[in-house]
């Protein structure tokens, strides 16, 4: 038997309860980090108990959707549930993406219940420098 003494856990549960696990039409929300790191944007969601092939990730114009959908395992017939805690159903999340990203070559990676994406800067939103002509002689302006 399993003690409990977090009150605010067992709210938690109860509303999760109340609310229904998420749906295709209506998910629940997943947790996220991002950062910048050099010359990429990296976007971090935590989806645990989540396999791979559970995971949907797709890129409309700016809109990045990340949908990830946590099953039931299958137990026996014997099995009594005493607490069940961990929810089911679907999750989801969408960003707006800036124009300075490059959406053609998001990189996806898997890990300890962790989906890191990696979205480049692209290069016309990176620093550069610009030369000026002068006369005949050229000279360059850090911009």
């Amino acid at each position: 038997m399993l003690m409990r003494t977090d009150p605010f856990r067992e709210l938690d549960r109860l509303t999760q309860q109340l609310m229904g696990p998420g749906t295709w039409s209506k998910p629940s929300a997943m947790p996220m980090d991002a950062y910048r790191e050099g010359d990429q944007f990296v976007v971090a969601f935590d989806i645990p108990g989540v396999s791979a092939d559970a995971i949907d990730i797709d890129v409309e114009r700016n809109m990045l959707t990340v949908k990830a959908e946590r099953r039931p395992v299958a137990k026996a017939d014997d099995v009594q549930m005493e607490l069940s805690e961990r929810p089911l159903g679907v999750f989801s999340r969408q960003i707006v993406l800036a124009d300075t990203l490059d959406t053609e070559h998001i990189e996806a990676g898997y890990d300890a219940g962790v989906l890191t994406l990696r979205i480049p800067i692209a290069e016309r939103a990176k620093p550069r420098k610009i030369s000026i002509g002068v006369g005949t002689g050229h000279k360059e302006i850090s911009g």
